[in-house]
């Protein structure tokens, strides 16, 4: 599964190419400092014909909204549900489905990506942010006035990227910080319980985040999640939680459905890589090549080694 660019993101949301981002979907025009954008909620409602539900999809971009509206925001198994004013910051780490629940929709967002704020002199790690840990809340309820505040970070926004002057960016990634350094001081809004589609969400969510890890590109690329563990944290949910709804959904385990995935991987770059038996153990997020090899043999009845070798002699 390839990752939904910040161009894609945009067709995918507005469908035809809206006159208002038209011009962003060049994806060359910010190459040099990383992608940023902002936008009007209510211009965009207007000009591109509303703004649909958000699916469930794999993001390469992190997004800041501030949201005026009834809106229903879905992760994992909470729901939260805005009425009035929110502020929302969205990490590529975080699935989660977003709906609008009427037409009067107003605010603001930015989108940018990893290298936007990276390419500042700060060293700044994005996902260093803890407002970007997989782990924190993310949707924060501000009061009218709160909105105001952040309203007027956005609005320098707007009139810094159509300015001309010659460091914006650099200046526009301070309006960012700016903007997550306020939500950092914020409490997030609480979830209400809905057990009806939870455990629908979990699990498509936990596939969601199996299939981010794939494909491996690279010996130096290793894998992130490997246990039942590290996908729960993710998901915020109890490890046995979601083993419980993983078995009643799909009849095999958490660990069962992570350790088919990362062997059908495995094949996978044995067929076609020729990378060395070492740097496929260790892009799979083994330390030892005997860990592998022993994994290997327990999935498939065969060593790693003879995998590769049964398929050279089919193609002799």
């Amino acid at each position: 599964m390839e990752a939904v660019t910040i161009k894609e993101f945009y067709q995918d949301v507005f469908g035809n190419i809206c006159p208002v981002i038209a011009s962003f979907l060049d994806e060359t025009t910010t190459s040099d400092i990383g992608h940023f954008n902002v936008f009007d909620i209510s211009e965009l409602y207007k000009t591109c014909a509303g703004k649909p539900a958000m699916p469930y999809n794999r993001r390469t971009y992190y997004k800041i909204s501030l949201i005026h509206g009834k809106n229903k925001v879905e992760y994992a198994d909470k729901v939260i549900d805005i009425d009035d004013y929110a502020i929302l910051f969205a990490t590529p780490k975080i699935p989660y489905k977003y709906t609008p629940l009427d037409s009067s929709q107003s605010g603001h967002f930015c989108v940018f990506t990893k290298d936007f704020i990276t390419k500042s002199n700060s060293g700044l790690i994005v996902d260093d942010i803890p407002i970007f840990n997989p782990n924190s809340d993310f949707i924060y309820h501000i009061t009218e006035e709160q909105a105001r505040e952040f309203e007027a970070v956005f609005i320098k926004m707007h009139t810094e990227i159509n300015s001309d002057y010659a460091f914006k960016y650099d200046l526009l990634r301070n309006y960012v910080i700016e903007l997550i350094h306020n939500g950092q001081k914020l409490k997030p809004i609480s979830a209400t319980p809905s057990a009806v589609n939870a455990a629908s969400r979990i699990s498509t969510l936990f596939i969601e985040l199996i299939e981010r890890q794939f494909p491996i590109e690279s010996p130096t690329q290793v894998l992130q999640l490997r246990t039942a563990k590290d996908y729960a944290e993710r998901l915020q949910v109890h490890v046995n939680h979601l083993n419980k709804v993983l078995k009643e959904l799909t009849g095999k385990t958490t660990t069962e459905i992570i350790s088919g995935r990362i062997t059908q991987e495995a094949k996978a770059l044995l067929k076609q890589t020729n990378w060395n038996i070492s740097e496929i153990a260790f892009s799979l997020g083994f330390e030892e090549v005997a860990h592998f090899s022993n994994f290997f043999k327990k999935q498939t009845a065969v060593s790693p080694l003879s995998f590769r070798d049964k398929l050279f002699e089919i193609y002799k």
